[in-house]
């Protein structure tokens, strides 16, 4: 590799190690980490770099067009549906700032031209396109004003897949980002693969030579640094390509890209994306793209419902986004698109605030708080759930009772009351007789007509 020049780095004051570009006519698939007939490795330099939380974070979004290639294609009506959402969601926050669009079909062109129709200024739509001119050509028929542009950038891509070399691969995909530039669009470049590229070599000369145009043109270009297969990693000290750390860094602090023109895209294939998402923003990164429901290739993208919560927990509030629809989001997608969501999947599952141990019951019993993450019942609507089974005891039976009929003060059930010793009878009896199934509500409604019939006109008060 070409000798690389300490340069004065303008933020730390201090000199730090150059990069540039190199034309390798072998491609570097850095096998000493990527060994592909074993599982990756981690690689550690023990380098560690500063954190840099720029002031204001984003969440994008990529449900039309990643999410749409990991399930069967929306209907336009849906697409609509959803895109209302996610304007629900946001709340005129600006937080939840694009989602991104197809371009290719008629009914791609429908669905963009239906949600525009809404007037609705966030999420702004954006488009996708391979870094080709006929491409190109979509994005200015359907005046879109910003367009994701695929500008693959690891070997394994630019030699393997393309067939070009690094030479080729910079000439192509600057060529596509002025022709953008000449129209007044702004680019979006993918970085696809970073996880994979050779950082030093290629990713960041590209990256300068892209925010060159950028100052010349005085359109902002943005970077979407996106880990395709997952590989990045958020532990301190791993080499790079895969420290996201390091990344991100190197393109604020050597490329010179203004944190709002970087962006992270993660997938999920080592169940890293949330915590990569996460450090991206923390080390200067302004915005993680996301889909609903983490739904993505293979084993998906990093959640937008998860990346909701995390803003809430960085900023320490909810930036005026109305958390109460990522509830919605999922009903929608279980009652009109028959997407079956694991029960247990955090925010969004039915049973993900559900407890079946008795232990936990009996907290719940006392004060929610103890065994609840949060006030779920507040901010998303869902309040704490208890499952019945053959371990759930008086505790559980009475919290069930409770949370059911939404019973408070001092109309709720105690664990000691003897109708819900009599139901834990018949519930003991079901699971002596081999039982293996939980307890359903219809069956436990009926238990408590048989034995505790004062519930039942407590509810019936409360109705008229």
């Amino acid at each position: 590799m070409a000798s690389m020049v300490p340069t004065l780095n303008k933020k730390s004051g201090l000199l730090e190690p150059g990069f540039q570009f190199n034309d390798t006519p072998e491609p570097n698939l850095f096998r000493n980490m990527y060994p592909y007939n074993d599982i990756p490795r981690y690689i550690f330099n023990q380098r560690i770099v500063p954190m840099n939380l720029p002031d204001e974070i984003f969440i994008t979004d990529t449900t039309f067009r990643d999410g749409q290639q990991a399930r069967s294609p929306y209907s336009v009506d849906e697409i609509v549906d959803i895109y209302k959402l996610l304007n629900k969601l946001d709340n005129g926050s600006g937080i939840i700032r694009q989602t991104e669009f197809f371009l290719y079909s008629k009914k791609d062109k429908e669905a963009v031209a239906k949600c525009r129709e809404l007037g609705f200024k966030f999420p702004e739509i954006t488009a996708w396109i391979r870094a080709r001119k006929e491409d190109f050509a979509l994005v200015k028929s359907m005046e879109i004003r910003e367009t994701g542009i695929l500008v693959s950038c690891s070997d394994y891509h630019i030699f393997k897949k393309l067939g070009w070399t690094r030479k080729e691969a910079m000439k192509n995909y600057l060529a596509v980002v002025e022709e953008a530039l000449n129209a007044g669009i702004v680019p979006r470049c993918h970085f696809e693969d970073i996880t994979r590229a050779d950082f030093q070599g290629f990713v960041l000369p590209f990256a300068e030579k892209l925010m060159d145009l950028s100052r010349e043109s005085g359109i902002p270009i943005k970077i979407r640094a996106c880990d395709t297969l997952g590989l990045g990693s958020s532990i301190p000290g791993i080499v790079l390509p895969r420290s996201v750390q390091q990344i991100i860094y190197g393109f604020t602090n050597y490329a010179g890209v203004p944190s709002e023109q970087l962006e992270w895209h993660g997938h999920n294939d080592f169940y890293n994306a949330v915590p990569n998402a996460v450090t991206a923003w923390l080390y200067g990164c302004s915005s993680v793209n996301t889909s609903l429901l983490g739904i993505g290739e293979r084993t998906g993208n990093t959640p937008l419902e998860a990346m909701v919560i995390e803003y809430c927990q960085i900023k320490g509030n909810n930036g005026g986004m109305n958390l109460k629809v990522i509830t919605e989001i999922a009903e929608y997608f279980e009652n009109h698109l028959n997407f079956e969501i694991p029960p247990r999947t955090p925010f969004v599952g039915r049973a993900f605030n559900a407890t079946r141990a008795g232990i936990h019951a009996d907290g719940l019993l006392k004060d929610e708080e103890i065994y609840n993450i949060f006030n779920t019942t507040d901010i998303l609507g869902r309040p704490p759930i208890v499952v019945v089974d053959a371990h759930s005891g008086t505790a559980g039976i009475a919290a069930w009772i409770n949370s059911y009929y939404q019973l408070t003060g001092d109309d709720r059930i105690d664990k000691k009351d003897p109708g819900i010793a009599k139901i834990k009878e018949w519930v003991d009896s079901e699971y002596a007789s081999g039982r293996t199934t939980v307890i359903g509500d219809a069956e436990l409604e009926q238990q408590v007509k048989l034995h505790l019939k004062h519930v039942l006109k407590l509810r019936e008060s409360r109705s008229e």
